[in-house]
């Protein structure tokens, strides 16, 4: 599903990402790991089409498609969801109006009519349940005066709206406390299927403890220096990163 190969990052003349290589199938899930400022959200921006990092080498293949020829936009029409650590407001535009707007955007680019009212009733009400959001939330603009954990919430219930086919979650666990933590795993587990695939952004193993990757690796000085199973994010926990800069 997706192939990096020898991947070079620049934001504004710096390197952030040095030599990056990472292969994710369909059906797998993929935690990435590592101290701040290593490269971790400037991958999930590269792979998303964020404005602002210059790709100086390699290559990103996405579905078989040179993903770095395609604008953002047209990334998202292919199914790559990237949930934000910071989610953004949108103050005048309903979480309603928003959810169609995206649904009917992608049934078009797919050939599709849009989504009639009935249907699309019954999926809000299925990815509310799932993620336990409340009506009302949904009846509010984007994100306007939600608190930490709502916002979270609310970006894996536009996923269970979107369905994509690559969600990358930068820092989901970020400010969540535990019982919002278990809401949005639940989530993102139930979501999961033999034909999509989650990249997990994270600094802490306690999310990989209801979220459970196939593989986690370790980036750091902006290359994956480890790889392995879930047992790597455990040693990281009793061990920290800095056994790992010899690797680097």
């Amino acid at each position: 599903m997706l192939t990096i190969k020898n991947l070079h990052v620049e934001i504004e003349g710096k390197e952030i990402i040095r030599g990056l290589d990472l292969e994710v199938k369909a059906g797998e899930v993929h935690a990435i790991m590592g101290p701040n400022g290593t490269g971790k959200s400037t991958l999930a921006a590269v792979i998303a089409g964020r404005e602002g990092y210059d790709v100086t080498e390699g290559e990103i293949i996405y579905n078989n498609k040179e993903l770095l020829e395609m604008e953002t936009e047209e990334r998202a029409l292919n199914g790559i969801f990237l949930g934000f650590q910071y989610p953004v407001e949108i103050p005048g535009v309903s979480m309603n109006n928003f959810m169609r707007t995206a649904l009917n955007e992608q049934r078009k680019y797919r050939g599709l009519d849009p989504i009639p009212a009935s249907e699309f009733l019954t999926q809000m009400e299925e990815a509310r349940k799932l993620v336990e959001i409340q009506d009302k939330l949904t009846n509010r603009s984007v994100n306007e005066g939600f608190s930490g954990g709502e916002k979270k919430r609310n970006e894996i219930f536009q996923m269970a709206m979107i369905k994509p086919t690559l969600a990358i979650l930068d820092e989901t666990d970020s400010g969540l406390d535990i019982d919002a933590l278990k809401v949005v795993a639940r989530g993102v587990n139930a979501l999961k299927s033999k034909d999509n695939a989650t990249i997990v952004i994270t600094h802490y193993q306690r999310l990989l403890e209801y979220i459970i990757p196939d593989f986690v690796h370790v980036l750091f000085d902006g290359k994956i220096v480890r790889s392995g199973g879930r047992e790597l994010a455990l040693e990281l926990e009793e061990k920290g990163y800095e056994w790992l800069k010899q690797e680097a």
